[in-house]
């Protein structure tokens, strides 16, 4: 028996959230909006987001690097860069077993 994935879009949380508070659609995407602008500008700044019992949103470096061009087999340098990385809280880790 095949489970079904379930994926949700920005759009369907604004659309649940405005249902379950009773917000208009607006004000709630307007939240969920600014939620994630906080979040992309925080890290941007090299900062960290830790939200309690959810997890912790930071940016990773990865180090400058000696790769192969699979193509030509030829040695290339990959330089250093940084990535968003999430590390889910213990609560969330247990909800999701």
């Amino acid at each position: 028996m095949t489970k079904a994935i379930l994926v949700k879009s920005k759009k369907d949380i604004v659309t649940r959230i405005s249902n379950n508070k009773g917000l208009p659609r607006k004000a709630a995407e307007a939240v969920v909006n600014e939620v994630f602008a906080e979040i992309t500008e925080t890290l941007a700044d090299g900062g960290e987001i830790s939200i309690s019992g959810f997890g912790k949103f930071e940016v990773k470096t990865r180090p400058a690097r000696t790769g192969i061009n699979p193509a030509t087999k030829e040695t290339i340098e990959i330089p250093e860069s940084k990535a968003p990385a999430f590390k889910a809280s213990k609560a969330l880790k247990e909800a999701v077993k």
